[in-house]
């Protein structure tokens, strides 16, 4: 479901390391397993326990984890089973806890540059409800002897103040749904994350933190046995935006057709020069792990600078919606109370 328990962010890194200490140290998964289910919270602890109980059953991990459903994003699981099937989990884990902090880094940056826009759109949000409730307590009228209504939308007194409320609220879940089911990739938002990073400014940001977790699933992946024609798939899937994804039947073909890798990622139309020189140069000297190695720290700094810049966007059209609304409110204030007046003397 699309708000089931989900772990993301700063609680998966911090898992992935702790599991790869554990690993790396000797420690049998199974033990490793039981102190994360004894000290995991509540929401999550009986699907903490169904892996372990799989583990005792004898299963591999990443099939365990793969039974508690969308706890644990796609990504996670299958270089957990990359992992296994290589002899490499606790290096796989080190290099998903390093993945999951660097994204949770950017969500903060991200966060914190909109956290004063959305604080002075909350009080404008009150500033609006308070008005409504006070000039329907006041029982304030314009010329025409109707109830002043502020937004000129019917919201006059409690009843418009509870109706208010009440779409606030409606629009808040409804963004919340939306934006949820994007980091998710439900499948109906596809459409419109395909929009989105086409769209200039925005898309060209959102396009370089995409290019930074490319860059990193290749230079993970191509250090362990994997076939190209199942490598691509889970590279195209960790950008979670189906810009990327929906090109991967025709990179599976390119690739089983005998063109190299580079060829393919050019064949999408998908990726910029940069990236595909870079890809091509790795492919062509041997050195490909490397130079994504080296690539992803680049993008990694690209990306971040991005979010600073979607942030910036996002906090002026915050602005832009707040000036509007108060510019609205005071020039229909202003009609009702001043010119209203001064018309109805003249006409008089």
């Amino acid at each position: 479901m699309l708000f089931s328990p989900h772990i993301t962010g700063k609680r998966l890194a911090n898992l992935s390391h702790r599991l790869a200490i554990g690993l790396s140290a000797g420690i049998d998964i199974r033990k490793v397993w039981k102190r994360e289910t004894d000290n995991a919270p509540r929401r999550v602890k009986e699907a903490f326990q169904l892996v372990q109980a799989g583990i005792e059953r004898g299963e591999p991990f990443a099939e365990s984890l793969a039974r508690t459903g969308k706890l644990f994003p796609r990504l996670f699981l299958e270089m957990v089973h990359v992992g296994e099937r290589t002899g490499q989990t606790s290096e796989v884990l080190n290099r998903l806890s390093h993945h999951y902090q660097v994204r949770h880094q950017l969500s903060r940056t991200f966060l914190g540059l909109l956290a004063w826009p959305m604080l002075q759109l909350f009080a404008a949000i009150v500033v609006i409800g308070l008005l409504i409730w006070i000039l329907g307590a006041m029982g304030a009228e314009d010329i025409n002897g109707n109830p002043m209504d502020p937004l000129g939308i019917g919201l006059v007194g409690t009843r418009g103040l509870a109706i208010y409320v009440s779409l606030i609220i409606f629009i808040t879940l409804a963004i919340a749904t939306v934006v949820t089911a994007m980091r998710r990739g439900v499948f109906w938002v596809a459409p419109l994350q395909r929009f989105v990073t086409s769209l200039p400014g925005v898309g060209s940001a959102i396009q370089k933190i995409c290019l930074a977790r490319v860059s990193w699933t290749l230079h993970l992946l191509l250090n362990v046995e994997m076939d190209l024609r199942q490598m691509v798939p889970l590279v195209l899937r960790s950008t979670g935006n189906d810009f990327y994804i929906s090109h991967s039947d025709q990179m599976v073909a390119d690739i089983a057709s005998g063109q190299p890798l580079h060829r393919a990622f050019a064949n999408s139309g998908a990726f910029p020069p940069e990236f595909l020189d870079a890809l091509a140069v790795a492919e062509e000297s041997g050195q490909i792990s490397e130079s994504m190695a080296r690539l992803t720290k680049q993008y990694e700094i690209e990306a971040e600078t991005a979010m600073q810049w979607i942030a910036m966007v996002a906090g002026i059209a915050i602005w832009v919606m707040i000036a509007a609304l108060i510019i609205a409110m005071i020039f229909r204030l202003f009609i009702v109370f001043y010119l209203g007046p001064i018309n109805e003397v003249l006409e008089w």
